[in-house]
């Protein structure tokens, strides 16, 4: 196994870094010696203290605000981090929203907002940036979807198309910029401890656990190291892969309307 020492002239961005698996994630990749970009929405202080936090494990990092759903503010984030950063190698899409409910009842203001910033925004991002990659010849494109992408989710149509989408993607980019020795992978993750789940009773959680046969949720730490093995030289004849991390989720059957549980069963991611 290689020790990863060339990685330290690598640069990276991480969407949706400020908390969650963005932020184990951001973290994981600069202890290899990344140099990371921390992209964030609304949570600036938390960006702010991460940068920092990174900056301490002695490679450089920086913050830019974007929503990822909107092209111009992705270009515009796209031009802030190639000033600082000469290119980026390796690209961790995670940004991404939720806004359950169930298909009779959803409107166009659920739908395309999930839809721009789960599925355009993998898309945004990975246009503006796979061109230094190309030159380079070597890249990284992790792409973070869900099991709801897999399997569906009572609830989630808009959140289950767009991490499905996400796939689909991923394979195909795979097959276009294999022979660019560019890889590009998507990792599944089940129900992660985060903000998203954090805001639902014990009483729910415990549901969701009953489900899963690990009997726990998972830990946003679950998939940073995971992400770092996945852009290291040791994953460099990996692509077009779905890895799912869910504690064996995907081993049982989606939930039925009947079992209460419908839109109300939120991903990691």
């Amino acid at each position: 196994m290689k020790d990863n020492s060339d990685m330290k002239d690598k640069y990276a961005l991480v969407t949706g870094a400020a908390k969650g698996i963005g932020k184990s994630s951001a973290l994981h990749l600069a202890k290899m010696g990344i140099n990371v970009a921390i992209n964030y929405r609304s949570s600036e202080k938390e960006a702010e203290v991460l940068c920092k936090e990174i900056e301490a494990l002695g490679v450089k990092s920086l913050i830019v605000k974007a929503d990822v759903g909107d092209l111009n503010e992705v270009k515009n984030m796209a031009k802030a981090v190639l000033k600082d950063f000469p290119r980026i190698d390796i690209l961790v899409n995670n940004a991404g929203i939720i806004d359950d409910t169930l298909i009779v009842r959803m409107k166009d203001e659920n739908w395309k907002p999930v839809i721009d910033t789960n599925l355009n925004g993998t898309f945004y991002c990975t246009r503006e940036f796979i061109r230094g990659m190309m030159t380079n010849r070597w890249g990284r494109i992790i792409n973070i979807g869900s099991i709801v992408g897999s399997r569906g989710n009572p609830g989630q149509t808009n959140y289950s198309a767009s991490k499905a989408g996400v796939i689909g993607f991923t394979k195909s980019l795979a097959k276009e910029l294999a022979p660019r020795n560019i890889t590009a992978n998507v990792i599944e993750p089940g129900y992660i401890d985060t903000d998203t789940v954090a805001v639902l009773g014990e009483e729910f959680k415990e549901v969701i656990r009953s489900r899963i046969p690990m009997g726990e949720l998972g830990k946003p730490d679950d998939l940073g190291p995971l992400v770092a093995f996945i852009a290291s030289d040791n994953a460099r004849y990996m692509t077009g892969q779905v890895i799912c991390v869910d504690g064996g989720c995907l081993l049982y059957t989606s939930p039925s309307p009947r079992d209460g549980l419908l839109s109300r069963m939120p991903s990691s991611a």
